[in-house]
């Protein structure tokens, strides 16, 4: 049965890395390969197997990551995170340092990639870490939670974008109706997660290698216009991009020219070159500092590409071993609400596959058949594939891994942490569709 391989797959990666103490890149292809070889993918195509789902994955997430994570240093080294740090506290006070985080997390999540808003607001949690003495979960988990819920639900992330395609459902509403389950949800548990006793119980330090340790005077940081200005040029863009793609179907070369910079690599390479000159140059440091705070970030990355690089391989091997289409072709027959309905295929392809892109693609077509003579409203039906597709994020899940990286966890923390908070989103994400969903019936009769 595929999803006893899925399942006993699982265990192996665990088993080799928590017991075993095995590498996770090397223990993540191990599994990949053992499984090709079960399901039956011919021996001589398993490694192109695996390079294409490295490649799928590094090609998506390196350039992302990378420069982000030196945009991050070289503010972190310049003190500009401090800076942004610091207001932050004195606009919230230490008491409500998560609630600033949230704030901060859902207003630039809505339109950033998980990936991409995390490693820009990354150094500013360590920073605030560092200065009131907090542990690094009781600030770094509510950003995590509340970036999560962000680009799982609404569009104009990828899952519900494409899926609202599929529906012929408005983006527009849903958004707006997504914004009524995200922002109560994602806050709500934002703020509980880190309050529960075994969240409690871990304290992981900080990564070496990724934030700057040094704590600046007040005269040495940059001023806040300028700190404010670099970590927002990148959501400005990709927000504009967005803005403008959901606002026209016109081409033109201005439009074109407007995708082009808000793609996330572009903006955030240029925002890396402002970077550079306004924290370097402008403020009396040297090229060569900047650049070296550039090579520091990227020799911290090196292992997390590696390993998210292998969980794009894990996830590829499932995707052609048949998994998913083993799922769609057990599921075709169920007759059940198609909310939920399209919720539970969703979740089933997440654990089984990792991907949330495959979980809502498919998931959207298995039940789009269902939608036309049922009365219930396209918007939802998105929001329900969405919001189904962030549950039990574990080992097959590269954003799983990023977590778990970024927050010096183990395997087995990270999964203690991490799939416990993306599955009750996607239980409460479903309770707040059904809601939305019976009070439009309620508001049409």
């Amino acid at each position: 049965m595929p999803l006893l391989v899925v399942g006993i797959s699982v265990l192996i990666l665990l088993l080799l890395m928590t017991k075993l103490r095995l590498n996770g890149f090397a223990a993540l292809l191990l599994v990949a390969v053992g499984v090709g070889v079960v399901r039956g993918i011919p021996l001589e195509k398993i490694p192109d197997v695996l390079s294409e789902g490295i490649g799928g994955q590094i090609g998506d997430t390196m350039l992302t990551i990378g420069l982000g994570a030196m945009v991050g240093r070289v503010m972190g080294d310049s003190g500009a995170a401090q800076r942004i740090a610091g207001k932050l506290l004195d606009a919230f006070g230490p008491r409500w340092v998560q609630v600033a985080m949230v704030v901060t997390s859902m207003l630039i999540g809505v339109t950033m990639f998980y990936e991409v808003a995390f490693i820009i607001i990354v150094p500013i949690a360590f920073t605030l870490v560092r200065v009131t003495g907090a542990r690094l979960l009781w600030v770094g988990l509510p950003m995590s939670i509340a970036l999560s819920t962000m680009h799982s639900f609404l569009p104009p992330h990828p899952g519900p974008t494409a899926v609202a395609s599929t529906f012929h459902a408005s983006i527009g509403l849903t958004l707006f109706y997504g914004l009524f389950i995200a922002v109560p949800v994602g806050a709500l548990i934002a703020l509980v997660w880190p309050r529960l006793p075994f969240i409690k119980a871990m304290n992981p330090a900080m990564p070496k290698g990724l934030v700057s340790e040094r704590e600046f005077t007040d005269e040495e940081m940059p001023g806040l216009g300028w700190s404010l200005g670099v970590a927002l040029f990148p959501v400005v863009l990709i927000a504009g991009a967005a803005v403008t793609d959901l606002a026209t179907s016109a081409e033109t070369p201005f439009l074109h020219f407007v995708a082009f910079i808000g793609s996330a690599p572009i903006a955030l390479l240029l925002t890396l070159l402002l970077a550079v000159w306004a924290f370097g140059p402008r403020i009396g440091r040297s090229l060569a500092d900047v650049s070296a705070s550039c090579t520091s970030a990227a020799q911290a990355m090196a292992m997390i590409l590696l390993v998210i690089g292998a969980g794009g391989a894990f996830k590829n091997v499932l995707v052609e071993g048949g998994i998913s289409d083993y799922i769609k072709d057990a599921t075709d027959s169920w007759s059940i609400s198609p909310i939920i309905l399209a919720w539970l295929i969703a979740v089933i392809l997440r654990i089984a596959l990792g991907s949330a892109t495959v979980a809502v693609v498919t998931a959207s077509g298995v039940v789009l058949p269902l939608l036309a003579g049922s009365g219930t409203h396209p918007e939802m039906m998105v929001l329900a594939v969405s919001c189904g597709s962030i549950a039990f994020s574990h080992v097959n899940d590269p954003g799983f891994w990023l977590f778990k990286e970024y927050f010096n966890l183990s395997v087995t923390d990270a999964i203690k942490v991490r799939t416990t908070y993306t599955t009750v989103l996607a239980i409460l994400g479903l309770g707040g569709v059904l809601a939305v969903e019976w009070a439009l019936d309620v508001l049409s009769l």
